[in-house]
């Protein structure tokens, strides 16, 4: 069965991702299930955009500007405290988290922190990228704006500027 197509090509959210997600070694796009997915090569998927949730009894919220992303444990735990975070329907037991980019539209996405939204794809993609494209990453591919408030950040720093 061939799931519908649940976004807009020209989505200005989606462009805005795409330059960064496919900033990382080998990351491509893939539509999968009706929705735009980045993978590492041919691997697995490190993030999508636009999901849905649903609690038990409660009817189905769809979010068409937000990022799905497989944060490490402590990374998790800081984005469920986030208002903007949700569990989207069948990812979140396997770790996922998403994140809604338009604050239930009331973001535009020139005023999206995109360097946040570049570390949370970093965190993501070295979960799912293997040995040799993290070694790439680290070496000074990928999205060359962000690499180094990354390592700051991990390394305890802080980060000023907004943007890649």
């Amino acid at each position: 069965m061939t799931h519908p197509v649940m976004f807009e090509d020209d989505d200005p959210y989606l462009v805005r991702l795409r330059e960064v997600a496919l900033a990382f070694p080998d990351a491509v796009e893939r539509v999968a299930h009706g929705r735009p997915g980045f993978r590492a090569g041919a691997g697995r998927f490190f993030a999508w955009y636009g999901g849905s949730t649903k609690a038990p009894g409660a009817e189905r919220v769809v979010h068409d500007h937000a990022l799905l992303v497989l944060p490490d444990d402590s990374e998790r735990a800081a984005l469920a405290e986030d208002p903007r975070a949700f569990a989207p329907a069948y990812l979140a037991p396997a770790g996922w988290t998403g994140l809604d980019l338009s604050a239930a539209g009331t973001v535009p996405p020139e005023a999206v922190d995109w360097r946040e939204v570049a570390e949370l794809l970093d965190a993501s993609y070295r979960r799912v990228a293997g040995v040799r494209r993290t070694a790439r990453l680290d070496a000074g591919e990928g999205p060359g704006a962000v690499r180094e408030d990354v390592r700051r950040h991990r390394a305890g720093g802080t980060v000023a500027a907004k943007g890649p």
